[in-house]
């Protein structure tokens, strides 16, 4: 374990084997840090704050603070954040509201600097978040999702699977998985084919795809329409399966092109 003597940790905090923690770093008395986790300089966790192996914290984040929620009174809420996440210089992430009491961010995650992470937000594993990506409260990202920078992402909307938004785009409504949208207002672009390449999809899976995206978004169906369509059929992969199914859970509406 390596604690340079200015750092400021509450004795009852729970701290992992080979942890490094930087110069002035604050960490209150309900958090827990996971072995090997590197947290640098200036860095405050605070509230009930649970941080897995292998994470590196960079300069100047906050972590755990109170939700900026004017219906929050004080409740004991937590963040959880699991492994081998980096989470660059200055990123924010507020605890929960007692709506579903936890900010929760999974596995393998990038977190660049100035982003903000609000509260009740579920970030899956792998995912990207770039330079000042902004998410207000209870958005959901799915796994292997990119967030381009200096975008905000309104409340409660969710980003599906290997999905991809543009910088600068501002997002008010879901964007469902395996597709690409950008712009303000945003607006659809098709399918992610990089990401699906990358990821090995199958020829079959990848043809799927692109006839589902094509009946949603580019028959003359309405979504009800499309979706009532593809549900007769039998023999669709799991990746469309997921696809209409994040369509038909929608509450906010989906990006159209």
């Amino acid at each position: 374990m390596k604690i340079h003597k200015t750092a400021l940790i509450h004795p009852d905090a729970i701290i992992g084997n080979d942890v490094e923690i930087g110069a002035y770093t604050i960490i209150d008395k309900d958090v827990t840090i996971g072995n090997e986790t590197i947290i640098g300089p200036r860095v405050i966790i605070e509230g009930t704050a649970d941080i897995g192996k292998n994470c590196k914290i960079y300069t100047g984040a906050i972590i755990g603070n109170p939700p900026q929620d004017l219906k929050y009174k004080g409740e004991p809420t937590k963040v959880f954040i699991g492994d081998n996440n980096i989470i660059r210089e200055y990123v924010t992430i507020n605890r929960a509201t007692i709506a579903t009491g936890e900010t929760k961010i999974g596995n393998n995650n990038l977190i660049m600097a100035y982003a903000h992470i609000a509260h009740d937000c579920t970030i899956g594993n792998g995912t990207i978040l770039a330079n000042v990506a902004t998410l207000a409260g209870h958005v959901v990202i799915e796994d292997k999702a990119i967030v381009g920078g200096l975008t905000p992402v309104h409340q409660f909307v969710r980003i599906g699977t290997l999905a991809i938004v543009g910088g600068s785009s501002r997002t008010t409504k879901d964007i469902p998985p395996y597709c690409k949208a950008a712009g303000s207002p945003i607006r659809m672009f098709g399918l992610n084919s990089v990401a699906l390449q990358r990821s090995n999809f199958s020829e079959e899976v990848k043809m799927q795809l692109k006839r589902v995206y094509k009946i949603v978004f580019r028959s003359r169906l309405n979504t009800t329409q499309a979706i009532a369509e593809l549900e007769k059929e039998s023999n669709l992969c799991d990746e469309a399966r997921h696809f209409i199914a994040f369509i038909k859970e929608s509450e906010r509406g989906i990006c159209k092109e």
